[in-house]
């Protein structure tokens, strides 16, 4: 059995797909296999998926049923999973060469079963691989240790960087939400008790807006954040609002690196 399984969801990934993939098949601990769904893309992501499987058996992808979003990708490829450890990379993104290495034994030596790191931001159309990277100022830094209340006002966890241990926790499943499905499942996990801790090296690349800017559109998140916090968290309206300007206040911050 793989020691980390990776999730990677799909949906007309083509142009920025192969780094990704090729970016977890250098890791520097090769114990891992990468589970794909592909979210019904139309641009030729599966061939590419399905020449990557014949390449290289850790690679394991499958088409969803159907078109159904982020979320149930995820679920699909984690109901597969046979890992110890469940990690998260989107598919226009990458992880740095020694990312797993690093924080598995990080994850190690400490008592939090749910762990992320610190990464870079580049701009949307970088087209280089995570091998050539080259370190530059816009970093997103891990904070030390999170719980749940420091959630509930900031989304501390990149999930590019997340990875929980199914060992201590089980196959968690992300709630079918359309956004902020990722952030669903940190806050049921610290929900349950469980704190989570930050590795403070950047071991990820994140494609986001130029700096300074809003093309990203956080702003246009706030629905979700709502819906999250009133339906998702069932916390009252006093609460639901000041963590809601609490979570726009630090994304417009996080946008202007």
């Amino acid at each position: 059995m793989p020691l980390v399984s990776v999730v990677m969801p799909v949906h007309n990934s083509a142009a920025t797909l192969g780094a990704s993939v090729r970016s977890v098949l250098a890791q520097t601990h090769t114990d891992v296999e990468l589970l794909v769904t592909d979210d019904a893309s139309t641009d030729g992501s599966m061939d590419l998926l399905r020449d990557f499987a014949r390449q290289d058996e850790r690679v394991r992808p499958q088409a969803a049923p159907e078109q159904g979003g982020a979320a149930r990708a995820r679920n699909l490829a984690m109901e597969r999973a046979r890992g110890e450890y469940v990690g998260f990379l989107d598919s226009d993104d990458m992880w740095l060469p020694e990312k797993l290495e690093r924080q598995l034994a990080f994850a190690a030596e400490g008592d939090a079963p749910l762990t992320f790191t610190s990464y870079y931001k580049v701009d949307g159309d970088y087209t280089g691989e995570a091998r050539d990277f080259t370190p530059n100022g816009r970093v997103v830094a891990a904070r030390d240790r999170v719980t749940y209340k420091d959630m509930l006002v900031q989304d501390h966890i990149g999930a590019l960087t997340a990875m929980y241990d199914r060992a201590a926790l089980g196959t968690r499943l992300m709630p079918d939400m359309p956004k902020r499905q990722d952030y669903a499942l940190w806050l049921s996990i610290m929900r349950d008790g469980h704190a989570a801790r930050g590795l403070r090296e950047p071991l990820a690349v994140y494609r986001a807006g130029r700096a300074g800017s809003l093309s990203s559109n956080k702003l246009s998140l706030v629905e979700h954040n709502w819906r999250l916090y009133r339906e998702h968290e069932q916390l009252s309206v006093p609460r639901s609002t000041l963590a809601l300007s609490g979570a726009v206040w630090h994304s417009l911050r996080k946008s202007r690196i």
